[in-house]
């Protein structure tokens, strides 16, 4: 190159905006770490995460209840968007009543999307979001991930994206929910510590 006058031509640093097509701007941090209530449906915790098979990533959107520690919505996808945690969102609505409920996330562009933002204001329900870069801020569904992902081991995640879904919704629906105690729940289970104090 510098033999024949040739000069390399740098390129200018990209920067993150917050003008995104369909990005929001985050929401304030409502909750602030208050990972203990008194009532069911008041404080809901969301997150996504991702296991790894043989035909690409499998994510997986969950909404646990703060009460009780419950996962009370979760989806998964083999793409990580704003319909993923909206799915999750609307399993959690089915049966739950959601009046003045706060759900907490972090600032993932899924839960600054458009879509999303217009979903919690269709059905009345308050964002909270962590402070940049802070996990602890989103601490009690990081705790699930890492449950899961401990006691689910490599050979229940299988090959496929089915048998993946499969063991995911049997951790969840056969062993977490109903079964695995909680320290939080004075060591019953969320279902248990749920019907213990009759909620519906």
């Amino acid at each position: 190159m510098r033999i024949s006058g040739i000069k390399g031509q740098k390129r200018n640093r990209s920067k993150a905006s917050s003008s995104s097509p369909g990005i929001m701007p985050a929401a304030p941090n409502v909750l602030n770490r208050r990972f203990t209530v008194s009532r069911p449906n008041y404080a809901w915790v969301s997150d996504i995460t991702h296991f790894p098979t043989a035909q690409g990533w499998l994510y997986l959107a969950v909404v646990i209840d703060l009460f009780s520690r419950r996962v009370v919505g979760w989806s998964m996808s083999q793409t990580n968007n704003s319909a993923l945690a909206i799915a999750a969102l609307t399993m959690a609505l089915m049966n739950r009543p959601s009046h003045g409920l706060i759900v907490h996330s972090d600032r993932g562009r899924q839960y600054t999307s458009g879509p999303y933002y217009e979903f919690l204001e269709t059905h009345g329900l308050t964002a909270s979001m962590s402070r940049k870069g802070d996990c602890w801020d989103n601490a009690v569904v990081e705790s699930f991930f890492a449950s899961l992902k401990t006691e689910l081991t490599s050979t229940q995640v299988s090959y496929t994206r089915a048998e993946a879904r499969t063991a995911i919704f049997e951790y969840i629906e056969t062993w977490y929910n109903p079964q695995r105690r909680h320290s939080a729940n004075a060591y019953l289970s969320p279902n248990a510590f749920e019907e213990l104090r009759h909620v519906i």
